[in-house]
């Protein structure tokens, strides 16, 4: 049976003290802590009866806090589990154009409502992690934890090396600084890339700037979590021992 909560936690406030909104939300399973940030300011979050449209607000565990109309209370059970995102599925808890969603594809019997951390754009597949557990959401998303993330990249021409030299050392593009931890050629047309902060869309960016197209974009690792033999659309419980390592201060790199 998967444990409640594994690992450090971050600490939770007194019963009587008030907290952020957002952190309400994200510990009642409804969004990270980001996500919950877009839904206030949309004007879809009430306390007490009365919307709230701007961030800072903060409330009780008694206060009656509804998403939509719909009472919103903290989760008593944590969920924490791996999937292997297929290319063509959304991170989102839902898509105004009906795209299907990588949250759909979790088992039937899971009734908490969850959200995908470590989102993969879609076009993009591999691994992501599906949570209800806010604290553990905003713990391995920071760019303090400085967690790596390795993916398997293979395009449609050969890659030139001063692409590789280039993303190792850091380049600007369009404004933005992208730089690649390490990288591993594995053929003419296919690397090993591993990332730290992981920008959105970063290893598609690069590639466009060199002219190169992806065939295959695929994410194999978080940290110390393996995609492993995890095939499209599966899922599983994270380990006690992959939460320990995800939520230590220091996060151990694969051999």
């Amino acid at each position: 049976m998967e444990p409640t909560r594994s690992g450090p936690e971050p600490a939770e406030p007194a019963s009587r003290e008030k907290i952020r909104l957002q952190v309400y939300l994200a510990h009642a399973g409804i969004a990270s802590r980001r996500g919950a940030e877009t839904l206030i300011v949309e004007g879809r979050v009430s306390v007490n009866g009365k919307i709230v449209s701007v961030l800072g607000e903060k409330v009780l565990p008694e206060d009656d806090v509804r998403l939509d109309g719909v009472r919103v209370l903290p989760e008593t059970r944590f969920r924490h589990l791996a999937l292997h995102k297929p290319a063509g599925y959304l991170c989102s808890s839902a898509d105004p154009q009906g795209r299907a969603l990588a949250l759909d594809l979790l088992p039937a019997d899971i009734r908490e409502r969850l959200y995908t951390v470590g989102r993969l754009d879609y076009r993009s597949s591999g691994l992501i992690f599906c949570t209800n557990d806010g604290g553990f959401a905003a713990k391995i998303g920071h760019p303090s934890a400085k967690i790596e993330k390795e993916y398997l990249l293979e395009t449609s021409g050969v890659i030139p090396d001063e692409v590789l030299s280039a993303f190792l050392q850091g380049l600007d593009i369009e404004g933005e600084r992208y730089r690649a931890e390490r990288i591993e050629r594995f053929g003419r047309t296919s690397l090993g890339v591993v990332l730290i902060e992981g920008k959105n869309r970063e290893i598609r960016r690069v590639c466009s700037y060199f002219h190169l197209h992806p065939v295959i974009l695929r994410r194999i690792r978080i940290g110390p979590v393996l995609l492993g033999g995890l095939k499209e659309g599966e899922s599983r419980p994270l380990s006690e021992q992959e939460l320990r390592e995800l939520l230590s201060p220091k996060i151990k790199k694969s051999p």
